[in-house]
C-alpha cells in the first residue's frame, strides 16, 4: 500500500481536505479503500489491493488526449484500465507478491467480468459509492438535471443490491436525492 500511495502522490493536482492539501489520486485511494472497509471489511488481499490501484497515477492519461464524446471517453476508459493494470502490476511484483495475486489484481482494476465476478462487483460498487459520496456535489454542477439523471441511472444500474443498499446511507442534499430518486425509477 505504500508503494501504491507513493505513486498517487505524485499527482500534481491536489484537493483540500480537511484544511489540508492532499495529491488528488491518493485521496481517491484512501476514500476507496476506507469505502470498501465499510461495504466488505473481509475483502481479500487482492481486492483491497486493486481497490486502491484503480486510478494508479490517472493523471498520466489526461482525457484531453481523446476525442470528445461518447467515443473518445470509452477509448479514455479502456486505456485507463489497462494503464492502471499494468501500473498496479508493476508494483506488486517489485512489492514480491506472486504472479497469481498480480494477475488476480490486474483482471479486478481492470473490471473483468464485473456482473459475474463478485469481487469485481464489489470493485465497482465501491467506485461508485466513491463517486456519489465524495464527487457528485462538484460534478452535478456541471451537467443539466437530465443529463445527470441519465448518469446516475447508469451508475444505478452497475450496482449490486448491496451497493445500492450503501446509497441509501449517503446524506444527499435535497437536490441530488431527487435527481438521484429520477434515475433509479428509470431503471
Amino acid at each position: 500500500m505504500e508503494r501504491i500511495d507513493a505513486a498517487n502522490g505524485a499527482d500534481p493536482e491536489s484537493e483540500e481536505v480537511d484544511g489540508r492539501s492532499m495529491p488528488k489520486a491518493l485521496l481517491y485511494g484512501l476514500r476507496m479503500s476506507a469505502c470498501l472497509e465499510d461495504l466488505a471489511p473481509g475483502a481479500s488481499e487482492a481486492l483491497r489491493l486493486a481497490v486502491r490501484c484503480q486510478h494508479i497515477q490517472r493523471w498520466k492519461i489526461p482525457r484531453s488526449d481523446f476525442p470528445v464524446g461518447r467515443l473518445g471517453y470509452r477509448q479514455w476508459r479502456t486505456e485507463l484500465a489497462w494503464y492502471h493494470a499494468q501500473t498496479a502490476g508493476a508494483i506488486l511484483r517489485d512489492a514480491g507478491y506472486d504472479d497469481a495475486l498480480v494477475d488476480r489484481v490486474q483482471a479486478l482494476v481492470r473490471k473483468e467480468r464485473f456482473k459475474s465476478d463478485p469481487e469485481a462487483q464489489t470493485l465497482e460498487d465501491v467506485a461508485c459509492l466513491v463517486f456519489l459520496r465524495h464527487y457528485l456535489p462538484a460534478f452535478a454542477k456541471k451537467q443539466s438535471d437530465e443529463k445527470l439523471v441519465e448518469i446516475l441511472a447508469k451508475t444505478w444500474k452497475k450496482m449490486s443490491p448491496a451497493g445500492r443498499e450503501a446509497v441509501r446511507e449517503i446524506g444527499f442534499t435535497p437536490p441530488l436525492k431527487s435527481l438521484l430518486d429520477r434515475a433509479v425509477r428509470r431503471t
